[in-house]
C-alpha cells in the first residue's frame, strides 16, 4: 500500500487531531513538523514518539527535504495563504483548516495555484460529517417537507477561550459563523446570492469585537437562510451544531444539534376548513455510515485523492461557504445588503 507523506504545519493545540488521525492511518506517515517556534514543533514530536520527523521553521525547506506529498495546514487563519500556496507550489496536496485563506483575493488565488498545479486543496468543515445532520439533509433532498422557503439557524453559547479570538474584531462570524453557513450550504443544496447582517457586541462580553450577529441570505434556490447567534450567551446553550428549523411547503423539519432530526407533516386526507391542519412526524433516515467529525471529513479527503476527484470540501466549493463569512462582515460595516455572486 502506497504511504502519503504529510508535513504538518502549525503544531499548537488545534494540530493534535491531525496529528493523531495521521498516526492511526496506515498508508500515511508524518515526515515533518513545522512551526515558526521550532520548540513547539519539537513539543509536538516528543508528544507522539514521532522521533523520525524532521523539525522546521521552513515549510518550503521541509517539503523539499522529505518529498511530502501531503501538507496539514493547522495554522492561524492569517498564516493559510502563505502556507497554502507555498506547499501548492512544491507539489503537495493540501487538507487545511477553515477558513481557506483571509480575504476573497486570497482565497480565489489559492483556487488558481491549485489548478495551475493539479494539486488537490481541500478545506476542514468537519461539522458537515455528522449523521444527524446528513439525516436532517436527507430529509431535505426527499422533499419530505416540500420545497423550502426558510431556513434558520440559532447559535447561543458562551465560549471562553483566552487567547487570539478574544481580540479578533469579528470571533463569532470569522471564525465559528462559517461552520454553521457552511452547514446551511450543504443542508440546502444552495449557493449565495446575497446577506445583509447586523453585527454588535452584546453587555457582557469579554471579546474586544463584535461577538453576535443576525444574519439574513437569499440563496439560489429562492429560500431565505436566517442566522443568530452569540459566542457570549451565558445560559440555555444550544448546541455547538446549532439549533435548526427548515420550513417548506409542507411542513418542517427539526434538529436541535444533538439528538435525531425529524419532520412535522400536513397528514394525507381531506382538511378544508381546518384551521390548523391535521399533521404526522416522519423521522429522518440514518444511512450515513461514515465518522465524525475532523475524521470523517480526512477520511473523504484521503478517500478524493485515492479516486482522483475533488473532495467535498474542495477550495473551489468551499469559497462560497468563506463568502457567505465576508459578505456579511462587509454588510456590518457598510450597513448594506450585499451582493454575493461576485464573491465567488
Amino acid at each position: 500500500m502506497s504511504t502519503y507523506k504529510i508535513v504538518v504545519a502549525g503544531c499548537g493545540g488545534m494540530a493534535r487531531t491531525w496529528v493523531e488521525y495521521a498516526i492511526a492511518r496506515e498508508d500515511a506517515e508524518i515526515v515533518a513538523l513545522v512551526d515558526i517556534k521550532a520548540e513547539f514543533a519539537q513539543a509536538m514530536a516528543d508528544r507522539y514518539g514521532l522521533g523520525s520527523a524532521g523539525i522546521y521553521t521552513d515549510l518550503a525547506q521541509a517539503i523539499a527535504d522529505t518529498g511530502a506529498d501531503v501538507v496539514f495546514d493547522v495554522t492561524i487563519p492569517a498564516s493559510h495563504f502563505t502556507v497554502c500556496s507555498t506547499a501548492l507550489r512544491a507539489g503537495s496536496h493540501v487538507f487545511g483548516e477553515k477558513p481557506m485563506a483571509a480575504t476573497m483575493a486570497e482565497a480565489r488565488e489559492l483556487i488558481r495555484i491549485a489548478d495551475e498545479t493539479g494539486r488537490s486543496f481541500a478545506v476542514m468543515q468537519n461539522r458537515r460529517y455528522d449523521a444527524n445532520i446528513r439525516a436532517l439533509r436527507g430529509l431535505i433532498a426527499s422533499e419530505t417537507i416540500g420545497k423550502v422557503g426558510y431556513i434558520g439557524a440559532d447559535f447561543f453559547i458562551g465560549a471562553h477561550f483566552g487567547g487570539f479570538r478574544d481580540a479578533m474584531d469579528s470571533p463569532l462570524i470569522l471564525d465559528m459563523a462559517i461552520h454553521t453557513f457552511d452547514q446551511a450550504r450543504f443542508v440546502t443544496g444552495a449557493d449565495p446570492v446575497s446577506v445583509y447582517c447586523h453585527e454588535f457586541n452584546p453587555p457582557g462580553s469579554w471579546y474586544a469585537g463584535n461577538a453576535a450577529a443576525i444574519c439574513i441570505y437569499e440563496l439560489s434556490d429562492g429560500s431565505v437562510f436566517c442566522y443568530r447567534g452569540s459566542w457570549c450567551a451565558e445560559g440555555a446553550h444550544t448546541s455547538w451544531e446549532s439549533e435548526w428549523r427548515v420550513t417548506g411547503e409542507r411542513g418542517t423539519a427539526i434538529w436541535d444539534g444533538r439528538g435525531a432530526p425529524y419532520a412535522e407533516i400536513v397528514a394525507p386526507g381531506d382538511q378544508d376548513g381546518k384551521f390548523h391542519r391535521d399533521l404526522t412526524t416522519v423521522s429522518a433516515a440514518f444511512e450515513w455510515q461514515g465518522r465524525s467529525g475532523h475524521h470523517g471529513c480526512l477520511d473523504e479527503m484521503f478517500a478524493s485523492l485515492s479516486e482522483g476527484r475533488r473532495a467535498e470540501t474542495d477550495c473551489r466549493d468551499n469559497i462560497k461557504s468563506m463568502a457567505m463569512v465576508l459578505g456579511a462582515i462587509e454588510s456590518a460595516k457598510t450597513g448594506q445588503k450585499i451582493d454575493l455572486r461576485d464573491y465567488y
